[in-house]
């Protein structure tokens, strides 16, 4: 699609959102695949295995030709600090979380963010108009407004490789074996049967939000997820 055709498409469907009832609005949407509903997605990040050496986010940056300094998946530092000094120094690899309840979704004007039915949370880019509420909406930092696109951008979990019957390109590049995906709804997949093994120690990032978010962590240092005096005791900074 050229540049002119798109803005012309994003004036458009901006003006519709406002004119026509969504209802209406909803007959100008290209055909979705919706994935298969019988399957649930999700991933688990062994951090015990993660040694923060990015390959990770430069395959998915590759794969998924994103803008230079934007990421859709990328592995942060952070230091740690009970207040007083700093604790500890850690690794934490950040995507979107593919939540249960996407805050993203409901606040999207034209509906172009939306959960398929196997759990993942997608972007119809030829629908959205670069408003940026899904950005401000998700309490994990997990989406961005691509400037080559401009158009709203974040991890799909690959869903193009997963329907193609390969793995991400994060999960395939992952020197560690530290990132695992699969179907939770399948007790014979690998990412079940380690859920079911850890399920006592895996953790998810800020459960408070209600999000249900479907990345979760083994491993992960109870400073991300625990709160002091009602208050969460997340990281100070990155390293």
């Amino acid at each position: 699609m050229d540049i002119t055709k798109r803005l012309f498409l994003k004036s458009a469907l901006t003006v519709g959102a406002v004119a026509m009832p969504l209802a209406q609005a909803k007959a100008f949407m290209p055909d979705r695949r919706d994935g298969d509903g019988a399957k649930r997605y999700g991933m688990l990040i062994d951090l015990r295995k993660c040694i923060g050496c990015q390959a990770c986010t430069v395959s998915c940056s590759v794969e998924n030709a994103t803008p230079l300094h934007s990421f859709r998946t990328t592995v942060r530092q952070y230091e740690i600090t009970n207040g007083q000094q700093v604790a500890n120094n850690v690794v934490l690899p950040r995507l979107c979380n593919h939540c249960d309840q996407p805050p993203c979704v409901p606040v999207c004007p034209v509906q172009a963010t939306f959960q398929r039915k196997d759990g993942i949370v997608v972007i119809n880019n030829e629908q959205c108009i670069g408003c940026g509420y899904c950005v401000q909406a998700c309490p994990y930092d997990a989406r961005f407004i691509n400037e080559e696109t401009k158009t709203a951008d974040k991890c799909t979990f690959c869903s193009h490789r997963l329907e193609a019957g390969l793995l991400p390109a994060c999960v395939e590049s992952c020197v560690g074996g530290a990132r695992v995906i699969g179907d939770l709804n399948d007790p014979k997949s690998q990412i079940s049967q380690i859920y079911q093994q850890h399920k006592d120690e895996l953790k998810v990032l800020k459960p408070e939000s209600g999000t249900v978010p479907h990345v979760f962590y083994l491993g992960l240092d109870e400073a991300f997820v625990s709160k002091v005096d009602g208050q969460p005791m997340l990281w100070t900074g990155e390293a």
